[in-house]
């Protein structure tokens, strides 16, 4: 898992309540369990008009928003079904971070054990965030390890982390990762058990 330590990035805002993962990755493109590619199915009944073709409206496709790899939208994000495609197809169109006043608690959740940062904040500041992502010259600052949000106006908002899961972005590690980690503490349990119940095999 790739390390979040610090994002400086343009924002793209999308006010909308309650997106749910069918409409962050619709139900035709959860086929692959490979978290490469996904990218294509990210919005699309958002993204898309029927014929195919992009919808102009739609802010990712703004090309004033081209690149954005923060996301501001409305409470409630990631509701509906438990799909860890969700947070991979974020990433995978490179958008690092999401920032609402409420996540479903499972697409939280999967944010962190993928490196995606879901960034909670009270309403009136979501709100002043949404109005400042103007498109590139506006450039947001995020630095996990100070917990800080820089705005463009120059505002600095602190956001609260649980240390655990703050450790694990700034660490790269995801929850494998982090069982890796104690290797060495695995390995000799397990001959330690091997010389205690050898009939175990």
């Amino acid at each position: 898992m790739k390390k979040f330590t610090k994002l400086a990035a343009h924002a793209a805002p999308l006010p909308v309540a309650n997106i749910d993962t069918d409409q962050i990755i619709p139900k035709q493109f959860l086929s692959t369990v490979e978290r490469t590619g996904l990218s294509r199915g990210l919005f699309f009944d958002m993204r898309f008009l029927s014929d195919g073709s992009p919808n102009p409206d739609f802010v990712l496709n703004q090309p004033a928003y081209s690149g954005a790899k923060i996301l501001i939208t409305g409470p409630n994000f990631g509701c509906g079904s438990s799909r860890e495609h969700a947070p991979w197809a974020l990433l995978d169109y490179g958008i690092e971070c999401v920032i609402s006043t409420s996540f479903a608690d499972i697409f939280f959740n999967n944010c962190f054990k993928n490196g995606v940062l879901p960034l909670v904040l009270e309403a009136a500041q979501v709100d002043a965030l949404m109005n400042q992502a103007n498109g590139q010259n506006a450039r947001f600052e995020i630095d996990l390890a100070a917990q800080t949000l820089t705005a463009p106006d120059g505002s600095v908002y602190h956001f609260e982390i649980d240390p655990g899961r703050k450790k694990s972005l700034l660490e790269g590690l995801d929850e494998i990762g982090q069982s890796l980690m104690q290797h060495n503490q695995i390995s000799e349990y397990e001959h330690k058990r091997k010389l205690m119940t050898p009939w175990l095999g």
